[in-house]
């Protein structure tokens, strides 16, 4: 099993293992995983089109790895990432890991295999895939270079882990008859980048005085510990709001939707609970790297719970 603790040699394979940073994959795979769900019960398993959904989850994660590199890259340029005072997981190019140089060169080769993974989609969706697919590559950079400096990564996350990887998992995976605008879609998209940004908050939290002593002014930084710990909270109860209404609109049933909703979210629930008291309880330094193995495995959690809850209750309109 390869760790950061081991003896890691500078450009090795091991050293790109540990700078794409696999727990956080998770974020990348929920999203797709809720748009499949969606495009399933919006066009049923027969005309489901598994291709192009395939095609998300590969660009998902070479976009998620790409993140990942970026912000290795851009932290250790800026001076972000010192070795003595870090208290999140080891970072690649501050380690040493990975040179600068070779670092660039991979950001680029994954930027690229990201791009012509995701050209297919073009036959599946229109030439706009382009557009969507360009802009996720942008945001890539800007989210490190300038958006999480401007406390804007809580926003980027609702947006890019949330609305676009949802609703766009969903269009290209359905009918061309079938595709357009779904306000539902929409919302359990913002849904999902709700739940996925409780991992940016906790990183975020971890790190809240090495950032405001570095001037990196994050959501957190402005609105302080006790805010974010509520946020941390309460963001994922808002989200499964937003789930229950649309997936519930429909009373024909009687109590039978809500009661099933409601017993499969306490599925996430509960361990989010838990969670969240051990943010809490920690408050501060390297012990709160627990707590971010537990939200990734949580937010895992989530994925699977609404994939259930939407093939269960979701009616197309």
């Amino acid at each position: 099993m390869i760790s950061e603790n081991d003896n890691v040699k500078t450009n090795s394979f091991e050293a790109w293992v540990l700078a794409a940073r696999p727990k956080t994959l998770t974020g990348a795979s929920v999203p797709v995983m809720i748009g499949v769900a969606l495009a399933i019960t919006t066009a049923g398993w027969h005309d489901f089109m598994i291709l192009p959904a395939i095609l998300c989850f590969l660009f998902a994660f070479l976009m998620q790895i790409d993140s990942n590199l970026i912000n290795d890259y851009f932290d250790c340029v800026h001076g972000n990432d010192d070795v003595q005072t870090r208290l999140g997981p080891k970072r690649a190019c501050a380690e040493g890991w990975i040179t600068l140089p070779v670092m660039r060169r991979g950001l680029v080769i994954v930027s690229a295999v990201a791009c012509i993974i995701g050209l297919p989609l073009i036959w599946f969706g229109g030439w706009e895939m382009i557009i969507v697919g360009a802009v996720c590559v942008l945001f890539a950079f800007l989210y490190t270079t300038f958006f999480s400096y401007k406390g804007l990564g809580d926003l980027l996350v609702i947006v890019f882990f949330g609305i676009v990887p949802v609703y766009f998992t969903w269009y290209v995976s359905i009918p061309d008859s079938m595709q357009g605008f779904d306000a539902n879609v929409l919302i359990t998209g913002i849904s999902c980048g709700l739940v996925i940004d409780t991992l940016l908050l906790i990183n975020n939290y971890r790190d809240r005085s090495n950032d405001r002593r570095d001037g990196k002014i994050t959501l957190v930084v402005r609105l302080g510990a006790k805010w974010a710990e509520r946020l941390y909270r309460y963001l994922p109860v808002v989200a499964q709001i937003l789930i229950f209404c649309f997936l519930t609109i429909d009373t024909s049933d009687g109590f039978v939707k809500p009661l099933i909703f409601i017993l499969t979210a306490l599925i996430y629930e509960f361990p989010h609970f838990k969670t969240a008291r051990k943010l809490v309880e920690i408050n501060h330094g390297k012990q709160l790297n627990r707590v971010l193995g537990m939200t990734a495995r949580d937010m895992f959690i989530f994925g699977l719970v609404t994939s259930v809850q939407i093939l269960l209750m979701y009616q197309p309109m």
